[in-house]
């Protein structure tokens, strides 16, 4: 009898606040939002179509810049939308099943989007440490095993985070302080024990990010062991430009990811507004900047641009 009154009083539909305490800038705050969010759709929707269809473009490294440029528009569109619909129209209103997905799919595509900048690093330290035996360990088939894999992770580490929250009674309240649905902010609403949903966001975050990064650090260390055996200055230069573009990709990427989870986690005495904005920075910024760092310091892909947008003209 109690457990049925308990679910009687679960509620079903919850509201996004937005950016709490700037509701009224949030005509102003949504420019930057949709700026970015425009840049990012055409800006990776451009390099997409330039790899796929220039063959030239058709090895390991372009292939994997190609799965990062299709996850940066997903990752983006995850929540940008939503934000903007709040900001423009005060449309906060979401159903608890929406959430919960919305959680799902912006969790396990950042976790896949983390998978790829790890296998980009393994791409970069066989190009410099194996460079004639490239294109034959890097085979096609194995870039297509590879993607279903971080596929498969993404998505199977964060599925049982749709049943830790769908046992969740919500009777505390219908308000979220954000402009998405997020897995903690969701369960600490509810009127049951989370520690079970705290413990297993811990894990995800540990046995993918933490082990991403480890991991990146290690094929970093080994690329710079070889390339500073390699005698001329001008191939060690090379081979530490061909990284150049992963490497700021990979800073924007994690850096105010860290910084964000940090900020949630022992931030007590920061706003609450500039929690979520920093929250939504790592869902901003790195779709919107990643195709100009590899559109400026990729040669091949600033030559295809080029010659797309003024060959055809002249």
């Amino acid at each position: 009898m109690v457990a049925s009154n308990r679910s009687a009083l679960s509620h079903t539909v919850f509201h996004l606040l937005g950016v709490p305490g700037l509701e009224e800038q949030h005509r102003w705050i949504s420019i930057p939002f949709f700026i970015s969010y425009v840049i990012a759709l055409l800006g990776n929707s451009l390099l997409i179509c330039i790899i796929l269809t220039k063959r030239s473009l058709h090895e390991p490294m372009y292939l994997f810049l190609c799965m990062l440029s299709g996850t940066d528009i997903v990752l983006s569109t995850c929540i940008v939308p939503q934000a903007l619909a709040i900001f423009w129209f005060h449309a906060g209103a979401i159903s608890l099943d929406c959430c919960i997905s919305q959680v799902f799919f912006l969790s396990s595509t950042f976790v896949y989007e983390s998978g790829i900048l790890l296998v980009m690093a393994f791409d970069r330290y066989i190009a410099i440490c194996y460079p004639l035996r490239y294109t034959t360990l890097l085979t096609h088939s194995l870039i297509g095993k590879i993607g279903l894999i971080l596929f498969l992770r993404s998505y199977g580490t964060v599925f049982p985070i749709i049943f830790l929250l769908k046992r969740l009674t919500f009777c505390k309240s219908n308000i979220l302080p954000n402009t998405a649905c997020k897995h903690i902010v969701l369960a600490r609403i509810s009127c049951d024990d989370i520690r079970i949903n705290i413990w297993y966001g811990l894990f995800v975050l540990m046995s993918t990010l933490v082990v991403d990064v480890v991991l990146i650090f290690i094929s970093y260390v080994l690329i710079l062991c070889a390339v500073f055996r390699i005698p001329s200055r001008e191939a060690r230069h090379k081979a530490l430009n061909t990284c150049g573009s992963h490497v700021c990709v990979i800073i924007l990427f994690y850096a105010p990811a860290i910084f964000s989870v940090l900020t949630q986690r022992f931030g007590q005495h920061i706003s609450p507004h500039v929690k979520v904005l920093l929250a939504n920075v790592y869902i901003l910024v790195p779709p919107m900047l990643n195709p100009v760092i590899y559109g400026i310091k990729t040669k091949q892909i600033r030559d295809k641009v080029i010659q797309v947008f003024f060959t055809k003209q002249a």
